[in-house]
């Protein structure tokens, strides 16, 4: 196996291992174990928001390492469409809703969320972690299907 394609699988590997770290086993265990559910989420935040500029950094990486390891095959064209689909779902989610979303934790007085608010706040934070679940879905695929794919001689 050649470096690049070993890299490829390292950055696969870490990307969706934080992924699945962060949002699936820290972020729960924060608001278990916090009494205090604001600062749960302010911690949770700050972690998702490094989890984004990871994410990021490893699409661009991983964009450069299929295009230099993987033959023109299915396999890449699946490798590539998989980290796109994951790419897309951290620029929807956190630089997209995030946003939308803090702006109605600030306007919310001592943390308390008006009715109406808290409809806009849940539906927001549906749809941040549907698209975490289609990317955490999207990596496991990605990491599966690595494998399949072909190094360039």
């Amino acid at each position: 196996m050649m470096i690049a394609t070993r890299l490829r699988l390292l950055v696969i590997v870490l990307w969706v291992g934080s992924l699945l770290t962060i949002g699936y086993l820290v972020a729960p265990t924060l608001f278990m174990t916090l009494a205090d559910r604001t600062l749960a989420g302010t911690i949770a935040g700050k972690l998702f928001r490094v989890e984004a500029w990871l994410s990021v950094a490893m699409a661009l990486l991983l964009f450069a390492l299929t295009a230099g390891t993987v033959v023109a095959s299915r396999a890449r064209t699946w490798m590539f469409r998989l980290t796109a689909i994951m790419f897309g779902c951290t620029v929807t989610g956190y630089f997209g809703l995030q946003p939308m979303m803090a702006a109605l934790r600030e306007a919310a007085p001592g943390g308390v969320f008006s009715a109406e608010a808290r409809m806009q706040f849940g539906m927001l934070h549906g749809v941040a972690s549907g698209l975490y679940l289609i990317q955490s879905i999207a990596g496991i695929i990605l990491v599966l299907k690595n494998d399949q794919s072909e190094a360039k001689t």
